[in-house]
């Protein structure tokens, strides 16, 4: 198993391929994720709150990897899963594109081509995904059980993207935890402020 950036999800037709920027590579959030998931297990909490270190620094994908493995129980058979799904959903494309009577020849070779060019692509998005998602569950299950009331970040699109994901995740607990988000300002910096409103 290894991560790396691979990009945007791709999306693939007879005429080409082309990637859809909403849906960005989850790689691209790993690294926070893993260093709030981090935090979160070790550091105490004065008032229930937590506040994330802006001068933190960008972990190596090797630690990441280790993290993820000590936090997330079987970290493999979660991967596996993800990866036989996208597999799955290759085969599926590849068997339509193959069945496909309203294209011609020609697009249907080219269709079938684009989408064996991706597979590589789509198993390391699918395993980038299946990680970030450990995470943010992990993130959740640790907010829930510490009972944190409030988690602080900088106001920067992956950070507020990370907590995004836990506030979904909370929200779909069997008893739902509602939370909030504000973003303020505190010594001319933005944070963005996750209040967890019920445990």
């Amino acid at each position: 198993m290894q991560i790396k950036y691979v990009g945007p999800k791709p999306l693939i037709s007879k005429t080409g391929i082309s990637f859809d920027s909403e849906y960005d590579d989850r790689y691209t959030f790993l690294n926070i994720a893993v260093q709030l998931l981090n935090a979160l297990d070790h550091d105490y909490f004065e008032d229930r709150t937590y506040q994330y270190a802006i001068d933190s620094h960008r972990l190596r994908d090797n630690d990441i990897l280790e993290s993820l493995k000590e936090h997330c129980g079987d970290l493999d058979a979660a991967v596996s899963d993800a990866l036989r799904a996208e597999q799955q959903a290759i085969d599926s494309d590849l068997k339509r594109a193959q069945e496909n009577r309203l294209i011609s020849e020609v697009e249907k070779e080219a269709l079938i081509k684009n989408i064996n060019m991706m597979e590589n692509y789509r198993l390391q998005y699918a395993t980038n995904d299946a990680l970030y998602t450990c995470a943010v569950k992990k993130i959740a299950e640790l907010v829930k059980k510490d009972h944190i009331d409030y988690v602080v970040v900088p106001m920067f699109q992956r950070f507020a993207a990370v907590l995004h994901s836990v506030q979904d995740e909370l929200s779909q607990q069997r008893f739902a935890i509602d939370t909030k988000m504000d973003i303020y300002e505190e010594h001319g910096k933005l944070l963005v402020k996750m209040e967890v409103k019920n445990h």
